[in-house]
């Protein structure tokens, strides 16, 4: 190879090299830095944490730099003789003391971040979320929304998840229903859990609580500016867990307020007759809803589930056994297990649906129907 190929080749790799940096600066902030701050407390945290970066790189040059200074200066050559010397104490005091204050000062900013974190009085609204594998619960329980519950399930395509067809925008960080909350208001957050210890957790608002089943824990957020913020559950909460976002719109009072009356009216529309009597294409209909929501990330779309963790319903003992053995087993769960007691999630009406749903899909057909009466007279 001549002279000239080989100027030329290492040309071309400088300007590949450089050009894979610019690239990788243009996206830096998207892959290492956090999410642009929408609360005081998130300034708070990204400025805490810059700070940290800064003092760890002053170190990080202050210590290699004196490391690799003693390596060359001090290097080993024929005919030297190493110098003969013990401890220094004015060296010992300094390394001591200077890394001390550097902690001192570290640790007051962060002190004072962390108590504020924890600050959740004097709320304007208070939001109970609630984890279940795998999906958040809110309900509404102080403020102007008071009243308002719902669940906020995955609305990610499943094809998209199998890999079917290209994802899209928001991959795995979009649900089927928002929280809303007004900007400028503080929010008080309980956290509490169905079955395993989950975490909600918005970075935007530099929130981070632990749902654990048993307890109920708090946390609180104060917007800044209006927008749509996503989070995840931040715990390893099972085979979905990365199944589990969280999204939050901030909007004004005057659409909070609109919003509030709209979900009110809703949830008023919606609510089942308690004597109504369903027909079988009825509860078929709105059971496969229902199913796909719930059910479907574990026991597939199919029925045939994934086993041995999450046995098909396709055939299975339970969905053509007796009604009361599939009843008791939707609403109350199976301990030990990932199937989740679904009398605390769902209404009567949804639970005698899907019920109904999984004995006459597939290639179950029972032709029996479950009516939302005898869930209400199963003991939950």
């Amino acid at each position: 190879m001549s002279g000239s190929t080989q100027k030329l080749g290492v040309s071309r790799l400088f300007a590949g090299l450089v050009l894979g940096l610019l690239a990788y600066s243009a996206n830096a902030a998207y892959q290492v830095n956090f999410q642009e701050p929408a609360t005081k407390l998130a300034h708070t945290v990204y400025d805490l944490h810059m700070m940290m970066m800064y003092i760890c790189g002053v170190i990080f040059v202050g210590v290699f730099g004196v490391m690799f200074y003693s390596i060359v200066k001090h290097r080993k050559a024929p005919g030297r003789e190493s110098a003969a010397f013990h401890e220094n104490t004015t060296v010992e005091i300094l390394w001591t003391v200077i890394p001390t204050i550097i902690l001192l000062v570290m640790v007051w900013p962060v002190t004072k971040a962390l108590v504020s974190m924890r600050d959740a009085t004097g709320a304007d609204i208070t939001i109970k979320a609630t984890g279940y594998q795998w999906k958040w619960g809110y309900d509404y329980i102080k403020g102007e929304g008071e009243g308002i519950k719902f669940k906020s399930v995955l609305s990610t395509p499943r094809e998209q998840i199998d890999g079917n067809v290209p994802k899209g925008e928001h991959y795995l960080l979009e649900v089927d229903n928002h929280l809303v909350v007004p900007v400028g208001k503080k929010v008080r957050i309980l956290t509490t859990a169905e079955d395993v210890i989950h975490s909600w957790f918005v970075p935007a608002f530099a929130v981070k609580q632990d749902a654990v089943p048993g307890f109920i824990r708090d946390t609180s957020f104060r917007a800044e500016r209006e927008g749509t913020f996503r989070g995840q559950c931040a715990e390893l909460c099972g085979k979905d867990h990365g199944f589990m976002p969280i999204v939050v719109d901030v909007v004004s009072q005057e659409k909070y307020s609109a919003w509030v009356a709209e979900q009110k009216a809703k949830m008023a529309a919606a609510a089942d007759d308690p004597a109504k009597v369903w027909t079988l294409p009825e509860l078929m209909a709105r059971g496969e809803a229902v199913y796909l929501q719930n059910c479907a990330a574990c026991h597939q779309p199919t029925g045939k589930g994934l086993p041995p963790a999450f046995p098909a319903l396709d055939g299975s003992k339970i969905a053509t056994g007796p009604k009361e053995g599939h009843i008791g087993l939707v609403v109350n769960g199976k301990p030990g297990t990932a199937m989740a007691a679904f009398g605390k999630q769902l209404s009567d009406a949804e639970i005698a649906s899907v019920i109904t749903y999984e004995r006459n899909a597939w290639g179950n057909k029972m032709g029996d129907i479950v009516q939302p009466a005898e869930i209400k007279s199963h003991a939950k």
